[in-house]
């Protein structure tokens, strides 16, 4: 039986949620793993994917942009090439359009924001989902000779098992592009939120745009990601690409520090998942606290500087 891993390609890499999209894969101890590269990328940044476990990585650098309908063609393509009775994908947004599109093309049963190894019930496969903001999980029932699983991102640890890493070319039936491209815009010299492991977070508790430098050098000591809450992009402090909650961007790090946020339940919604949650807040009855791993009581504007320097100090040690 064999698993077919589709690897994002940004920039000539392999997006971090397609590395552990791969080592899920591995630890299903399913069969073959092959994985399909689409877009621009040597072989050194393919054979990241064989580190984790990829045996055979179908590669075509003929797609040159983003569409997902031909994105999904090709993808089935492949996967009917190889056999695969499950096709894994990370759940980005890339991978939230074309799951369903390869399912339709497969006929096969999908399962979005998947959080667990598969386990066999009688004919049937069952996985665990997260739901409602993450409040809760669904313990989904796929019955369909094909399978495919959309993976919530940072949900799987990457764990090295060196697979083949043969590399061979992918020459799909057709790459023609439904869709023109004007104008891309992309964020560069930041770590995306959606693949962030550190999240430093700022709210209206920050008082103004002004001040956001505290946060900016933690998160810069840390190797963290910035966000922040929806007023503070509705007020145009940050941009938009920050907000961080049910109506903006769900993420998962291993670590959250929310500074001056409050905890409204917009915004617990789409943080809560994280591993670990750590609130600074002058006030005691701030919501965040309630799910807070860790709680400061006490001004941003005195703590931050003493985390910062906290922190500087322990990566002096440490280096």
């Amino acid at each position: 039986m064999s698993i077919l891993v589709f690897a994002e390609i940004q920039d000539g890499k392999v997006k971090k949620s397609s590395l552990e999209a791969v080592s899920y894969a591995k630890q299903m101890n399913a069969g073959t793993i092959h994985a399909v590269a689409l877009g621009n990328a040597d072989n050194s940044a393919l054979a990241e994917l064989a580190k984790y476990g990829a045996n055979q990585i179908h590669h075509s650098a003929a797609f040159t942009t983003f569409d997902s309908t031909t994105y999904a063609a090709a993808i089935a393509e492949a996967a009917n090439a190889c056999g695969a009775k499950w096709v894994i994908i990370s759940n980005t947004y890339t991978g939230k359009s074309v799951a369903p599109r390869v399912a339709v093309r497969l006929k096969a049963a999908i399962a979005s924001g998947v959080v667990s190894i598969p386990e066999a019930s009688g004919s049937n496969w069952v996985v665990r989902k997260s739901c409602f903001s993450g409040k809760g999980f669904a313990n989904i029932s796929l019955n369909s000779d094909v399978r495919v699983l959309a993976l919530t991102p940072n949900s799987f640890s990457l764990t090295e098992a060196a697979g083949a890493g043969e590399i061979v070319a992918l020459n799909p039936a057709s790459v023609e592009n439904k869709t023109t491209s004007v104008e891309i815009k992309r964020v560069t010299g930041k770590i995306p939120l959606t693949e962030a492991e550190l999240v430093v977070s700022g709210g209206r508790g920050m008082k103004g745009p002004e001040n956001w430098g505290m946060i900016e050098e933690l998160a810069q000591v840390l190797g963290a990601a910035t966000a922040c809450s929806k007023p503070v992009s509705d007020m145009h402090w940050r941009t938009h690409e920050e907000h961080v909650g049910q109506t903006g961007i769900t993420i998962k790090p291993n670590l959250y520090i929310a500074t001056g946020i409050s905890g409204a339940i917009q915004h617990l919604a789409g943080v809560s998942s994280s591993k670990v949650i750590v609130a600074i807040n002058k006030d005691p009855e701030a919501p965040f606290f309630k799910i807070a791993d860790y709680g400061i009581v006490g001004d941003a504007f005195e703590v931050l500087p003493q985390l910062i320097e906290a922190a500087k100090k322990f990566k002096s040690q440490a280096n």
